[in-house]
């Protein structure tokens, strides 16, 4: 049968159950347990003989004559059901063939033996259906092949594909024990705008919209940084925010416009002593999840209770014949030499900020610091005392990506507010990643910053690290996609 053919057989049997006066789409259930809760008590409800409902997703269907044996799941486990034409008779029984198919939702009353192959079994007394459904599950021996109608159609990835919920779920465990790390430790969860009158707290393109009301335009969030150091300012010492940022730029492996970040800020704190605080964090998340600290990512193996690697910025640079002073001819070059593609409208900052992130990053399979990057792309990081040209920053790196991002905060305010205005001038110059002077920032700057460091980690890249996920679109429940005409 076509796929319209299917469709048009499951109205007919839908027109059917409505003509015989029955709800196919009840609001109300009498589940008494979940599957998983019976499967783990089995043994007492079999011999105690109790009846109790049960309710699930068919998934296969197996007739015998006067005898069907089905499948049905919840989220909490699957369970075979035994529908027997002496027990609930004759017409119910028939009903059921006449009308149920895979993929439909069953209430179903019984109690519960094995069968001599030893499958625990529930014996059905009656039965209603919850809901019907039109459209046929993909088979179940090839699922869904087409990576991209996956991400299109998650909730068949998903109910075809059980590791797919349980990466899901694991994702939302590292949430959780990043969350109890930083309870813990005393920060305070806080909520900040997704909507700024002007974009900033990262170098980045950020999608612009319109409220009418207002009359003004407004900008999706890249990054809560400036909003949540207002509350350093304010008088907080440890603040912390989990959600979305915005980023109008290109898609890959390691990038979507949406993300998810977990942002924090500590006051009183440098960049060397977060640092420390991340390998914490770090190796809490990892042993409260996984309860281990070595993972295998990709077919490499990632330890993460050994040494981590520190390098400065510079000095990595050298191993790879290029340095901080290059012209941007010569970065040009390099980046050639390493095969990597560079724009040529860029200056020189940005071209160095390329061929690093293209050609050293990949090589970062063992966590890994990088420090001391230059001032020129990293506009809110304070300056080096020993060397005014490069920040107190540093990037975490694990499995070829940076995972994390931090430095001690810029809290002069005079220098911040030249800091802006340099990077207005390179927008002018069409640099659209710039960073907007914030004149509200910089007076919040004024009224004081106590010595603060933060950090943001990239929780998508994250869980894809925990999960051995090649792309970030398989931790994503609804990746980016290009819309379908």
């Amino acid at each position: 049968m076509s796929e319209t053919q299917i469709k048009q057989a499951r109205i007919n049997k839908l027109n059917a159950i409505k003509k015989a006066g029955i709800n196919a789409y009840p609001s109300d259930s009498q589940r008494t347990r979940a599957i998983g809760d019976v499967l783990k008590d089995f043994d007492k409800l079999a011999e105690s003989g109790r009846k109790i409902f049960l309710v699930g997703r068919i998934r296969t269907i197996r007739e015998h004559g006067g005898s069907t044996f089905f499948h049905f799941e919840d989220e909490s486990g699957r369970m075979q059901a035994y529908l027997k034409r002496d027990e609930i008779g004759s017409k119910d029984y028939q009903s059921f063939l006449d009308n149920f198919d895979i993929g439909d939702f069953i209430e179903a009353k019984g109690s519960f033996f094995k069968t001599k192959k030893g499958e625990k079994t529930i014996l059905i007394s009656s039965f209603r259906i919850l809901a019907k459904t039109l459209e046929p599950l993909p088979d179940k021996w090839h699922g869904l092949q087409d990576i991209e109608e996956r991400f299109r159609k998650r909730y068949l990835d998903l109910l075809m594909n059980s590791e797919m919920r349980m990466k899901f779920n694991l994702r939302s465990k590292i949430i959780d024990s990043l969350r109890d790390f930083l309870k813990k430790e005393k920060f305070l969860e806080v909520e900040t705008p997704m909507l700024h009158p002007i974009p900033g707290g990262a170098l980045a393109k950020p999608f612009k919209t319109h409220h009418n009301a207002l009359d003004a335009d407004f900008y999706l969030r890249i990054a809560p940084e400036l909003y949540l150091k207002r509350l350093i300012v304010g008088g907080y010492e440890r603040v912390f925010e989990i959600g979305r940022n915005f980023r109008n730029e290109g898609m890959d492996s390691t990038h979507n416009p949406e993300f998810t970040m977990l942002e924090l800020y500590r006051a009183y704190t440098d960049y060397k002593e977060l640092m420390k605080f991340t390998r914490r964090m770090i190796l809490f998340s990892l042993k409260k999840v996984l309860d281990k600290t070595e993972i295998g990512y990709q077919g490499k193996t990632i330890d993460f209770f050994g040494p981590w690697s520190t390098l400065d910025y510079g000095k990595l640079l050298e191993k790879y014949n290029i340095s901080l002073k290059d012209s941007k001819d010569e970065l040009i070059s390099a980046g050639k030499r390493l095969g990597v593609n560079i724009e040529p409208n860029q200056d020189k900052w940005h071209i160095l900020d390329d061929i690093f992130k293209k050609a050293i990053r990949p090589e970062f399979i063992q966590p890994t610091f990088v420090i001391n990057h230059p001032i020129e792309i990293s506009p809110l990081a304070k300056k080096l005392s020993k060397d005014e040209s490069r920040t107190e920053r540093f990037q975490f790196f694990v499995g070829g990506m940076e995972l994390i991002n931090g430095f001690s905060e810029l809290n002069d305010p005079i220098d911040q507010k030249a800091r802006f205005q340099e990077q207005e001038k390179t927008k002018e110059g069409g640099k659209e990643e710039s960073h907007r002077y914030d004149a509200d920032f910089v007076e919040a700057l004024e009224h004081g910053l106590p010595p603060t460091a933060g950090l943001g980690l990239g929780l998508d890249r994250f869980a894809a690290l925990l999960t051995d996920s090649h792309s970030i679109k398989e931790i994503i429940l609804f990746p980016t996609l290009r819309p379908k005409k």
